[in-house]
Order: C-alpha cells, then structure tokens, then sequence
C-alpha cells in the first residue's frame, strides 16, 4: 500500500502549467514544511520540505485557493522517478503525487489572529459535568434510545 497523509504549510506559491493537447489537464507543484515531531539535539532543522504535484481538477483548486503560507492536509502516494540532466548525470526524485488536500485551519488563523472565535453560548443547552460528559436533565429516561 503507498499512502501518505501529511500536513504543513505552502513554502511558495503553487506553479501551475497545463498540459498540451486538446483536454490541457492542470499540473501544479508545490512545496510543503511539514514540521517533525522530535528533533535531535545538533539539528537545527525542524521541518522536512516534501515536493508536492497535483493534477486536473486537485491542480486546479491549488492555483485558485493555496498561497504561500497556507496550512493544508494532503493525502496521496509518494512516487519516485529519475532522469538526465543536462550535464549528463542521473537525477533522482521523490515526490508526492496529491490526491486530495484541504485547508488545515481557518483563513483567520492563517492571517495571523490565531483563529480563535468563541462560539455563541447556548445558555439553554445542559451543561457539562466535571467529568466532561454533559448531565442529562432529570426526567426524560423514557426519551433515550437505550437503557
């Protein structure tokens, strides 16, 4: 199985061509900072940066709506391939081939306000016990769907 689920932020802006032919089929790459759980001691690197391509539809959405800087989740597979430069020497790639990505936090969080909007208080709704589960109100043992 070759499944990759990742999640970071845009280094740059994706790089969008299409494909030549009658159906030009949209292909953007990007370039995504995952950050690692641990790091070493001497590391100063704390993110791994992981080449990204999307195609058709997927790599139409990213040129729309991804921008530097955007934290979203990407599921795909990883693909490796190689070729010969220029100067003769063989080239080898990994990359993850996308094929899906959604936004990982709100536009407010990746405007730099941290996001947080406080949900409207329900003052009629029961509230939670010290336990974290909500109290059921006194009288309704017949409603609940289970005994």
């Amino acid at each position: 199985m070759n499944k990759v689920i990742l999640m970071g932020r845009l280094t740059r802006d994706p790089e969008v061509r299409y494909s030549q032919g009658e159906n030009a089929t949209a292909i953007a790459r990007y370039t995504l900072a995952v950050d690692r759980r641990f790091t070493r001691n001497n590391d100063d690197q704390t993110a791994d940066f992981i080449n990204c391509v999307a195609f058709g539809r997927t790599g139409e959405f990213a040129e729309k709506y991804l921008h530097k800087g955007t934290k979203i989740a990407v599921t795909g597979r990883i693909q490796t391939g190689s070729y010969t430069n220029k100067d003769g020497v063989k080239v080898y790639t990994t990359e993850v081939v996308v094929e899906d990505h959604e936004f990982a936090e709100s536009k407010n969080a990746s405007a730099g306000d941290g996001g947080y909007v406080p949900a409207p208080r329900n003052d009629s709704a029961p509230a939670a016990a010290g336990d974290g589960f909500m109290n059921i109100p006194d009288g309704i043992d017949e409603e609940l769907p289970f005994n």
